[in-house]
């Protein structure tokens, strides 16, 4: 199967059509991805099928479980290569989006594709999550965070929740989760002032991979020592 119709299928079995204008950006994203991760390490996945499966379906398999087009503003924590980001934006362009990671070169990346790909309403934010949370701009300015971060469930969320306004929601994409992990999260989420409301394990389509989603509620806004500084949240969560 060409990639093309690998990317439709999967989207279509999660309800999304893709328009020719879609498909071609997503080829072009996956073009600049695989001559930039030459000369950077962006990803470990490089073949055709697989990106499309593990990163741009992936990304969008949020949509089984919360209603995009009921966000309007949302924050990408630790984006990397651009996901779950990128392809967010490229089916819902009418998102406002927010793409922050520490690293300078990956975002260099990343200004490029937007360029290329004619993105709007997207921009990217230098900077630890820590230490940008702080900062009025983006503090509590969002209905949506997402993070395809690899973290401990308590450590992500001191990362991601002072971005969330009231109301608003984090999800998290876990490769797995253990319910240890999810037990020991509820008490720093609800110090943060959320609440989870799901956990939902979701199979990833043209796959035999699944993939779990915790859903926070934001019913408080966090508190003004949170985020602890940078480096704390990892070495010591909540």
């Amino acid at each position: 199967m060409d990639k093309e119709n690998l990317l439709v299928k999967g989207l279509s079995e999660l309800g999304l059509t893709i328009t020719e204008e879609q498909i071609e950006k997503f080829d072009k994203y996956y073009e600049m991805l695989i001559e930039t991760n030459k000369v950077m390490n962006l990803t470990s996945i490089t073949e055709y099928d697989e990106v499309i499966i593990k990163h741009f379906i992936d990304s969008l398999l949020v949509v089984n479980i919360f209603n995009i087009n009921q966000s309007k503003k949302m924050i990408d924590v630790g984006t990397g290569a651009g996901f779950p980001g990128i392809p967010i934006k490229i089916m819902f362009p009418h998102l406002h989006i927010t793409l922050l990671d520490s690293l300078n070169k990956r975002l260099n990346f990343l200004n490029n594709v937007i360029d290329e790909l004619g993105l709007e309403s997207i921009e990217t934010v230098h900077g630890r999550a820590e230490d940008i949370a702080r900062k009025e701009e983006f503090r509590e300015q969002y209905d949506l965070c997402v993070s395809r971060a690899v973290a401990n469930l308590s450590t992500l969320s001191e990362y991601c929740i002072p971005f969330i306004a009231k109301n608003g929601k984090f999800i998290s994409y876990k490769s797995s989760i253990s319910s240890e992990e999810i037990q020991n999260a509820k008490s720093a989420i609800k110090i943060l002032g959320g609440a989870v409301v799901e956990e939902k394990t979701v199979h990833l389509p043209c796959s035999d991979m699944d993939r779990t989603f915790v859903v926070v509620n934001k019913t408080n806004n966090t508190g003004k020592k949170y985020p602890r500084k940078a480096g704390t949240p990892s070495k010591e969560p909540l």
